[in-house]
C-alpha cells in the first residue's frame, strides 16, 4: 500500500506511546484526524512534533479571529511556498468551515469574490518575502498573534511536507475531485467549527519560557509554542559541522524570498557538502529535494530522527529569517 512518506517510516498511530500518543490524542480531538501525515512524519522526533502541533493549535485552531481568515492565510503561505499538499489541505478545510463557494473558487485558481478574503489571502502570500510590507494588517490588530502564528506555522509545515511527503493529500490524488474534497471537508466540519480553549497544547511542551516568546505574540500561548519550536528545530544544527552551519545561515540571511533557479546554481554540491545542501533545499526549495540528495547525506547512523531534525533545521532557519524581519518591522512601527 503506497504511503505519503518519502524517506521515513513512521509507526502506525496505534503503536504510539508517550508524548507522541498524547499529541495524537489532541490532534484527533481538535483537528479531527488522528495522525495527519504532516504530523506523523515528525513522530520519530517527539521534541519537534509537540511544539509543531502546539503552534498550529494555538494559532490556527484556538487563536483569536475567524477560522476562515486563518485558513486563507495558511493557503496563501502554501501557494507562495509551492506546497500542493498543503494547498489541497486548506482547500478541504475551507469546505469544513462551510465556505464551499470560496473553497471551489480557490481550487480553480480564481480570486475570492469578497475583498476582505482577497486581502487576507494576498497577505499570506507576501509573508514569504522577508521584510515585505505586511502592515497595516488585513485583520483586527487584536487577532495578530493568531494570524502571524498561523503564517509562521505553515512556513514550517509547508517545508516539512514538501521535503518529506508526496504531493497527494489523499490516495491517488482524490482530493482533486470536487465532490471528494467537499465530502472530506464536511466530515471535519463539526470539529473545525467547535471552539477550542487556548493553551491546552502547552502541557505537551518540555520547555515553554515566557522570556523567549516573541513580542508580536502579545503574551499568548502562540508565543510560547513558537519559542519552543524554535529551540527544538534549531537544535538540528548539530547534525552539520560548523562550516556547513555557517554556510546555511549566511545564505538564508541574504535570502530575499525568491525561489531558486532550476539549475540550483549556488547550492552546495551533494557529493561534497550533502548536509548543507539538504538543509538549504529544505529552507528555500523543499519541493526540489531528491532521492539522490537524501542518499548522499544519509549514513547508517542517520535514523529517521536525524533526517527529520536536519530538514526541520533548514526549514526553521528560513522561518526565523521571515520572523526576524517581521519583528523588526513591527518594532519600528511601534516607535
Amino acid at each position: 500500500m503506497p504511503t505519503p512518506f518519502r524517506y521515513t517510516a513512521p509507526l502506525p498511530p496505534g503503536s504510539a506511546t508517550g508524548t507522541v500518543a498524547e499529541v495524537y490524542a489532541q490532534i484527533a480531538l481538535d483537528f479531527g484526524i488522528a495522525a495527519p501525515p504532516t504530523f506523523a512524519v515528525l513522530s520519530s522526533a517527539p521534541e519537534l512534533l509537540a511544539p509543531t502541533w502546539a503552534l498550529m493549535r494555538e494559532s490556527l485552531i484556538a487563536g483569536a479571529g475567524s477560522r476562515t481568515g486563518k485558513e486563507l492565510v495558511a493557503l496563501g503561505v502554501s501557494l507562495a511556498n509551492k506546497c500542493p499538499f498543503c494547498v489541497d489541505a486548506h482547500t478541504v478545510l475551507l469546505h469544513a468551515t462551510g465556505d464551499h463557494a470560496l473553497a471551489e473558487r480557490l481550487a480553480r485558481g480564481e480570486a475570492p469574490r469578497d475583498e476582505e478574503h482577497a486581502r487576507v489571502l494576498d497577505w499570506g502570500r507576501h509573508t514569504r518575502v522577508p521584510g515585505a510590507a505586511l502592515t497595516p494588517y488585513p485583520f483586527p490588530h487584536a487577532h495578530a498573534p493568531a494570524y502571524l502564528g498561523t503564517a509562521l506555522t505553515f512556513h514550517f509545515i509547508n517545508r516539512i511536507a514538501s521535503a518529506l511527503l508526496t504531493e497527494n493529500l489523499l490516495p491517488a490524488g482524490a482530493q482533486r475531485i470536487r465532490a471528494v474534497r467537499s465530502a472530506v471537508g464536511r466530515t471535519l466540519a463539526r470539529t473545525v467549527r467547535r471552539p477550542a480553549r487556548p493553551g491546552t497544547a502547552l502541557a505537551l511542551l518540555d520547555h515553554a519560557d515566557p522570556g523567549e516568546a516573541p513580542a508580536w505574540a502579545g503574551g499568548t500561548a502562540v508565543g510560547l509554542a513558537y519559542a519552543a519550536l524554535l529551540r527544538a528545530a534549531l537544535a538540528g544544527a548539530g547534525l552539520l559541522d560548523p562550516d556547513d552551519q555557517d554556510l546555511v545561515e549566511d545564505v538564508i540571511q541574504d535570502w530575499d524570498g525568491a525561489h531558486p533557479p532550476l539549475d540550483l546554481s549556488g547550492f552546495p554540491d551533494r557529493r561534497e557538502r550533502p548536509g548543507a545542501r539538504l538543509a538549504l533545499l529544505a529552507a528555500l526549495a523543499p519541493y526540489r529535494v531528491t532521492d539522490e540528495d537524501v542518499a548522499a547525506w544519509r549514513r547508517p547512523e542517520h535514523t529517521d530522527h536525524c533526517l527529520v531534525h536536519l530538514v526541520a533545521y533548514g526549514a526553521f532557519v528560513a522561518v526565523d529569517r521571515i520572523e526576524s524581519a517581521l519583528s523588526t518591522q513591527i518594532s519600528r512601527q511601534a516607535l
